[in-house]
């Protein structure tokens, strides 16, 4: 993970502040970002963007109340903004180019699996994505995730069952067209 450089050229107390923040929430934004984008460059550039927002607005004291939310709805918001428009950059891009073999990288959204994957969540709610990673990349139960996010546990509960359907329609379809593009 990288490191994020806080100018010191405002507030030494607001560049410590955020510095402590950091360190305290950084390799949760990270993991989730990196859980939303499947690669590291994406995923630190998430990290990075937050922290840069947060420098650039300061932070308010209503923020500080659950800083772990916000960044967390922060992380998903901007991963799912790369997700998507990685997605519209390769339905607008040239097929020739697409079959250009991808050079190595530290990267799970090359297994085909994982491709589809993000790209089905990308189609779900945010709401719904954050509710995802938080249970399967984080591990937290119902009860914590409905703690963070000021939701009902049954609220959970179902909009993990219903996220769970949806994104197996979304990748039986993907697995469909890969399926009809392979014999074609």
């Amino acid at each position: 993970m990288t490191t994020v450089m806080i100018p010191t050229n405002g507030s030494e107390a607001l560049a410590r502040e955020l510095g402590e923040i950091f360190r305290e929430h950084g390799q949760f934004v990270y993991r989730t970002a990196y859980s939303v984008t499947g690669n590291r460059p994406d995923a630190e550039d998430v990290l990075q963007n937050i922290f840069a927002k947060l420098l650039a607005r300061a932070i308010s004291p209503g923020w500080k109340k659950n800083p772990r939310a916000y960044l967390y709805r922060s992380a998903i918001n901007l991963s799912l903004n790369i997700v998507r428009s990685r997605r519209s950059q390769n339905l607008a891009g040239d097929i020739d180019f697409q079959e250009v073999p991808a050079l190595a990288t530290e990267s799970i959204d090359e297994d085909p699996f994982h491709r589809h994957l993000l790209e089905a969540m990308a189609q779900l709610n945010p709401g719904t994505v954050e509710i995802l990673i938080l249970r399967y990349t984080h591990n937290c139960s119902d009860a914590e995730i409905a703690k963070m996010l000021g939701k009902s546990r049954g609220t959970i509960a179902v909009t993990l069952y219903r996220a769970r359907t949806r994104l197996k329609k979304l990748l039986r379809a993907a697995q469909k067209r890969e399926n009809t593009h392979e014999t074609h």
